[in-house]
């Protein structure tokens, strides 16, 4: 219904006319507004697929005989040649690399993160014994640069190749506005297997069994977000210089891979009878030891008595961090820890330097006057 307002000379509308115009306006907005698209919100899936193309050639020489599938399909999948097991055991684990990831985008450098996220994962399945027998990544990021991320599905494959585990899959995440420009995520997921009577435990540990520590190459890839605060946000170091005490460059000592000890332990098991592994990650040996240690049983670690790489004393001046907390925050030049019998403890050290491995007896199992797990003298 139309009226006029005789003071300002306006035709009004009614309610009714009103909402009608509205609808109107908003429908031819509609036929003439933009369509949109998933690419317009930042998902590329063409992109997604030519990835996948690009590193298919590179992940499947990490095939072994008994990988069944393609990559690219819904599933990975494996056979298990179950002949030559009684009892088998399947045996996962799943990591990350943490925010030394925060390190590769600082130094635009990703072909070696990678190799850290197989290590992770791999060294903690074969702490029991088991061999690894595929592994699956994910990667998420904002925008899927393709450079970037064959660079670091090059580092998981040389890990897999060296651990002789299978990349059968995995998942390229692009999450627009979720991450921050230029960065992404890393996530392992991997499966073992092993003989039920060959399972390592810690139930056979016993007082007097010594203790083994193969050394690490560094930092591995824990401990990160201590190493940014001292170095980067408080002493504002450059990652591109040269540092006397380290021999080296920071951003490549600091992105140094972790270790993959998988063929070094398996070498071990087959002909010697191993108490307990511990894989020395997050927490250090404090943290990573007592979780292998029996009931009634602690393990007496004689400082001192291995290597430690110079990536350690110099974080330690720097950030003044008392020795307990460099314990409980980073390897400290201990990778893996091996608990075995006084009776091969010598012939074990020998098959392992023999094997180009640096390692060093630490200390031995004592009888636990109360609950501690592991002292330190």
């Amino acid at each position: 219904m139309l009226r006029v307002d005789p003071e300002q000379g306006l035709i009004l509308l009614g309610v009714a006319e009103r909402a009608n115009l509205t609808f109107q306006s908003h429908s031819i907005n509609f036929r003439f507004m933009k369509p949109f698209t998933y690419k317009d919100s930042g998902v590329d899936i063409d992109k997604g697929d030519t990835f996948v193309q690009a590193i298919k050639g590179m992940v499947e020489t990490t095939f072994r005989p008994e990988v069944m599938t393609k990559l690219g399909g819904f599933a990975g999948c494996v056979s298990l040649n179950l002949e030559r097991y009684k009892k088998p055991i399947l045996v996962s684990s799943t990591d990350g690399v943490g925010t030394k990831l925060k390190i590769a985008f600082l130094m635009n450098r990703h072909d070696t993160v990678g190799i850290d996220l197989v290590a992770m994962c791999v060294n903690d399945i074969v702490v029991t014994g088991a061999r690894p027998l595929f592994l699956l990544d994910y990667f998420a990021t904002s925008k899927l640069d393709q450079e970037r991320a064959i660079q670091v599905v090059s580092g998981i494959t040389k890990g897999c190749l060296e651990a002789e585990c299978s990349l059968i899959g995995g998942e390229t995440a692009e999450m627009p506005g979720f991450y921050a420009e230029g960065e992404y995520d890393l996530a392992g997921f991997a499966v073992g297997i092993v003989e039920d009577a060959h399972l390592i435990d810690g139930s056979s540990v016993t007082v007097g069994d010594k203790l083994i520590g193969i050394a690490s190459s560094g930092l591995h890839s824990n401990g990160y977000s201590l190493v940014r605060k001292v170095l980067l946000d408080h002493h504002r170091l450059d990652l591109n210089s040269p540092i006397e005490e380290l021999g080296g460059v920071l951003g490549d000592e600091l992105l140094r891979p972790t270790r993959i000890y998988v063929k070094t332990v398996l070498n071990l098991v087959r002909d010697f009878k191993i108490g307990a592994i511990a894989h020395i990650t997050g927490g250090g040996i404090p943290g990573n030891l007592p979780r292998v240690i029996p009931k009634g049983c602690k393990a007496i670690v004689q400082k001192g008595t291995w290597d430690i790489p110079p990536i350690f004393p110099f974080l330690q001046e720097k950030g003044n961090i008392p020795e307990e907390e460099m314990f409980k925050t980073f390897n400290n030049g201990i990778g893996m820890i091996l608990i075995v019998k006084n009776k091969e403890a010598s012939e074990i050290l020998e098959r392992l330097r023999s094997m180009g491995e640096k390692v060093f007896l630490i200390g031995e199992i004592g009888k636990a006057e109360k609950e501690e797990k592991i002292e330190l003298i």
